[in-house]
């Protein structure tokens, strides 16, 4: 169990060959936040995609300095906050929907020695954001994605 500001946060870790199990037999729902092109490479059967982070999209004089301090390091696409994060899942889950949250690396709650806290990642944000909003059953896939697809789980692809 975290917290976050004093708030007690009720987000579980789960495998992900008992994230497989979960989705079969008790109708969990994958939550992919990773890019929209990521998603599309290959993502679990029946997974809902709502990117937590966007590809910055305006053009004002402080977007085009931010492009330019990514560009600085190499990052042609830099990204932002999705503001219609919480919106979006909304219009697809209701708040007593049993979600896992999915991204790439996945992070850990566990602590370790370097990392007391535990390693965070887009899915421990997203899952944490979701319990904020009212979200009831939220899970977050231990190790991500990479780990899904290191230990072969059946994925789609869309491209």
């Amino acid at each position: 169990m975290q917290f976050i500001f004093g708030i007690k946060l009720q987000v579980k870790s789960v495998e992900p060959k008992e994230a497989l199990r979960l989705r079969k037999e008790n109708n969990f729902v994958i939550l992919d936040v990773r890019p929209e092109a990521e998603f599309k490479e290959a993502h679990p059967a029946d997974a809902i995609n709502v990117q937590i982070y966007r590809l910055i999209k305006e053009w004002t004089a402080w977007d085009i300095a931010r492009r330019a301090a990514f560009a600085f390091f190499g990052i042609f696409s830099g990204t932002e906050e999705n503001p219609e994060f919480i919106k979006s899942v909304e219009e697809k889950l209701d708040k007593n929907a049993k979600i896992i949250v999915a991204c790439s690396a996945g992070g850990t709650m566990k602590p370790t020695q370097n990392l007391p806290e535990g390693q965070q990642s887009r899915s421990l944000i997203a899952a944490y954001l979701l319990v904020l909003n009212g979200y009831a059953n939220v899970f977050h896939l231990e190790g991500g994605l990479y780990r899904w697809f290191k230990e072969d789980l059946p994925t789609v692809s869309e491209e």
